[in-house]
């Protein structure tokens, strides 16, 4: 999903802590005693309506006040069931999947839940397709067929990955009498069955949670309210931690901070863990646009120097990236450096020469203002105007909503943007990324990606699809439709009253607040 945040799932988790005991310690019962558990966070919630949002922000809120069919527990990356009861496919074509409700399943309101309620919930996405939705990732979904407590899902293609794709924030089940069929709901209100109920809600401010005294499903129920805290920036964010205006932070601090975190620090406890959140920059393949040429694209895959934005703009607290596919997931291999092993402006002169592109490249270079992005988009401008071969004009937008709509509408020749793995499988780093109708809406599609693409979401035993991932990334690094700069880890801090920090966030694209607690 985009980000304004997978990881290996297997990788162990880093503590950094100042009174190490206090992790082991027990949460104190009745969690409302001391208040609400403040969360500070810069992401951004684009909607409340999961028909109209694919972005790491508004999947967070998702985690806690949806429930989806199936869920990922702490630790593990096999779907288990949440809202279901269970789930399989049907015979071995991989193109019918069941699912069987819980019995008690209710909203939040108390009314149950119903295969209808779930039928709705997909195929609004469907009719909707909003430019910020979901919908790429169900593009294998044909219909869906409800029939008493049972859902039928009918897939146009063998899809292995269909179980994950319906444990993400995409597959929110909502109520089918409060959520328009072919519309987004515009009311700020949420009628779900999460753990939490979302009382006041201002955007880009504050969300109220409240536990759900009606939730049923694989989550514990929530353990104390919490209400999440909207900044602006990572600036904003640390002073707000610095001013004791919040309990945990998560998403992002400041790069010195982060590099600055160490056992010493006076009541902050620290998780960092493996994370495979990365950062690209997406290239506009439209008639008219200046990256419309493939060698123009290889050649500022050739000049930039992923090292120098990641040890000086990021203080080295994220890792220079050579393909979509991050390290931690399978399938992963290194095509960029294969293809470009040096930063060289002199390569990349010679690939425009070769393509017969003259004289100095000028393009645009889109990025939403937000934490280090405009210190990055700097740095990539420095490397890239320095070379000679281009001319860099830098377009920040303020509102993440803007941006979104921006480069949907094509806007930029290019732009900056991250990337939260939905499900831990090479999958969702390929085919909402570069896949035939993708969620970048950069206007790439190439017959011999969608057809590996295709074919890798066959493979029920998903090391099997380890050959034809790496052949789309190596295609990705011949036609860089989208060039991955960096992948970074996942930081949460928190006070020494708090409890279940390090349970909060672990690359699997779940936000669990109800792990937190009072001690």
């Amino acid at each position: 999903m985009r980000s304004v945040r997978s990881k290996a799932i297997a990788a162990a988790l880093v503590l950094g802590v100042a009174g190490v005991g206090a992790w082991q310690l027990l949460p104190a019962t009745g969690g409302d005693a001391k208040g609400a558990i403040e969360v500070g966070t810069t992401d951004v919630v684009s909607s409340l309506d999961p028909a109209g949002a694919y972005d790491a922000g508004s999947w967070a809120l998702y985690s806690n006040v949806y429930q989806s069919l199936l869920t990922l527990k702490t630790g593990s990356d096999t779907p288990i069931p949440d809202a279901a009861s269970s789930c399989k496919f049907i015979g071995q074509k991989l193109t019918t999947y069941q699912c069987e409700l819980r019995p008690d399943v209710k909203f939040s309101s108390g009314r149950a839940i119903t295969a209808e309620d779930v039928k709705h919930s997909f195929d609004r996405i469907k009719a909707i397709n909003s430019e910020q939705g979901p919908a790429p990732l169900f593009n294998t979904l044909e219909s869906v067929k409800a029939e008493g407590r049972t859902v039928t899902f009918n897939l146009s293609a063998r899809d292995a990955t269909f179980p994950f794709k319906i444990a993400t924030g995409a597959a929110s089940i909502v109520d089918k009498d409060k959520y328009p069929a072919k519309a987004l709901r515009t009311e700020e209100k949420v009628d779900g069955s999460g753990p939490y109920v979302l009382g006041a809600f201002k955007a880009g401010t504050s969300a109220e949670l409240k536990p759900n005294e009606n939730y049923l499903g694989q989550a514990k129920p929530a353990h104390a309210p919490v209400t999440v805290k909207y900044y602006e920036g990572s600036a904003e964010l640390y002073k707000a931690w610095t001013d004791r205006q919040i309990d945990v932070a998560h998403r992002d601090m400041p790069p010195d901070v982060l590099a600055g975190l160490n056992p010493g620090l006076k009541d902050t406890r620290y998780q960092q863990s493996g994370g495979t959140e990365t950062r690209s920059m997406v290239f506009n393949v439209r008639p008219g646009s200046a990256m419309e040429k493939e060698p123009v694209r290889r050649a500022v895959a050739a000049a930039i120097d992923r090292s120098k934005v990641s040890s000086q703009v990021y203080k080295s607290t994220v890792t220079p990236l050579y393909s979509l596919v991050p390290a931690g997931i399978g399938g992963h291999t290194t095509p960029f450096f294969d293809a470009f092993p040096e930063p060289s402006g002199t390569n990349a002169k010679n690939i425009l020469k070769a393509g017969s592109v003259g004289g100095t490249v000028a393009f645009t270079l889109g990025f939403n203002v937000r934490g280090a992005n405009e210190a990055e988009a700097q740095e990539l401008k420095r490397q890239l105007d320095e070379t000679g071969l281009f001319s860099v004009t830098l377009k920040p937008v303020e509102k993440w909503a803007d941006f979104q709509k921006a480069y949907a509408a094509g806007e930029f020749d290019a732009y900056t943007i991250g990337w939260i793995a939905d499900f831990p499988d090479a999958d969702n780093f390929t085919a909402p990324l570069i896949g035939r109708d993708s969620s970048m809406n950069n206007a790439f599609s190439d017959k011999a990606i969608d057809e590996l693409i295709t074919r890798t979401q066959s493979f029920s035993h998903r090391a099997e699809a380890a050959n034809d991932f790496r052949e789309v990334q190596r295609l990705t690094a011949v036609h860089v439709p989208m060039l991955p700069i960096w992948q970074k880890k996942d930081y949460v801090m928190s006070r020494d009253a708090v409890s279940g920090a390090q349970y909060l966030s672990d690359g699997t694209g779940v936000w669990r607040l109800w792990e937190l607690n009072w001690l």
